[in-house]
């Protein structure tokens, strides 16, 4: 797939959000998006203001560790949070559509036509006491009401072998019990592309699967996006699963975006200290086989009392370069010297080039 870079919008009351260049534009375009929980404990902010654009025929990878808020951006996207526990603001604009603050019922009838989502758990996700064909037929017949039995099965059938299921008129009639982990993360992939939606949420898709299967599931995933022009958002910790597959990154960190642009530059050039961590945590091969991996020290923040300043301060062996910015302001997502390339850091572009330099790529980071 061709990668291209994005280019801010420009507004200068919201983050700034980068806008694909080709074709059609964005055919999920994010706005400011906050999502709020309340609890017995306090409100969890578990998405703070959060940008992004993807358009149909690219993939957009969202990365970051448990409780950055990507699944949760997700689960908004598909109006999957419970109404009376949630609080949702911004803008979430589906092929034009905007989905906030609209009605249960018209976002459920989108829902499996217009987007879909493959889930990180297959075996939970699917029903165990229904074969796997039949609840693929059954997402097919909600939203084509006059299909038959038949047609359904038909379809569902079709759409087994598409995803590289093996003998898929028998495989119909089996239980995902009678799956293994990668022909059920398949089966999902077939119930999601069963509508032929325009986009595709897989949140974590080849997770606890072996790295054979891994790669299999990714493969399918690029080549049914080349064959229904799907715009993809692939939620993942792996950096290894971005780089391979996705055109852009969004880099998650306590519910807001750190790092955002193509995966050329912020893999390549990455910007926010949180993003070197990742990139650090993570074998390089072609780095030193004998070199320990270092992990980022500390764990996420809480959602119910983040810290003040930059939520990644207390983690961040830069904070105080600007002396107590870090502490005290928020930072902004801004450009980061290439177009499309934005980070929320409080060091300088100066600061930046210099620390990698000197101190980040010598370990291994630089891919």
């Amino acid at each position: 797939m061709g990668r291209s870079e994005a280019v801010p919008s420009g507004e200068p009351d919201r983050p700034e959000v980068p806008e694909q260049r080709s074709g059609d534009g964005p055919y999920l375009q994010v706005r400011d998006l906050r999502v709020r929980f309340d609890t017995e404990d306090g409100v969890v902010r578990a998405v703070d203001g959060v940008s992004f654009a993807v358009e149909r025929g690219r993939t957009l990878g969202i990365v970051g560790e448990s409780g950055s808020g990507k699944s949760v951006t997700s689960l908004a996207i598909l109006g999957l949070h419970n109404a009376k526990r949630t609080t949702i603001s911004g803008e979430i604009s589906v092929g034009g559509r905007q989905l906030v603050g609209l009605g249960e019922e018209e976002v459920r009838r989108l829902r499996g036509r217009d987007m879909a989502m493959v889930f990180q758990d297959p075996l939970s996700a699917l029903h165990p006491y229904y074969s796997v064909g039949r609840q693929i037929a059954e997402a097919y017949r909600v939203h084509h009401p006059r299909a038959g039995r038949r047609e359904a099965r038909t379809r569902a059938v079709d759409m087994l072998g598409r995803v590289g299921i093996p003998q898929p008129a028998r495989r119909f009639d089996q239980y995902p019990h009678e799956f293994s982990g990668g022909m059920r993360q398949r089966a999902m992939i077939a119930m999601a592309l069963v509508n032929d939606p325009d986009l595709l949420i897989a949140d974590e898709p080849t997770t606890a699967l072996d790295v054979t299967v891994q790669a299999q599931i990714l493969d399918l995933l690029a080549d049914l996006q080349e064959e229904f022009r799907s715009a993809i958002v692939l939620i993942t910790h792996d950096l290894g699963v971005v780089s391979q597959v996705a055109d852009d990154v969004l880099v998650m960190y306590a519910g807001r975006a750190v790092e955002h642009g193509s995966v050329e530059r912020v893999l390549r050039a990455p910007q926010h200290p949180y993003t070197w961590g990742l990139l650090s945590s993570v074998p390089s091969l072609h780095g030193d086989a004998d070199a320990d991996l270092l992990p980022i020290p500390g764990n996420p923040p809480s959602l119910i009392n983040l810290p003040s300043g930059c939520a990644f301060h207390p983690r961040c062996r830069w904070a105080d370069v600007n002396g107590d910015r870090s502490r005290t302001e928020v930072p902004e997502l801004r450009e980061a010297g290439a177009p499309g390339h934005l980070v929320a850091c409080h060091l300088s572009a100066g600061d930046r080039e210099r620390i990698y330099r000197d101190e980040v790529a010598q370990v291994g980071v630089a891919r």
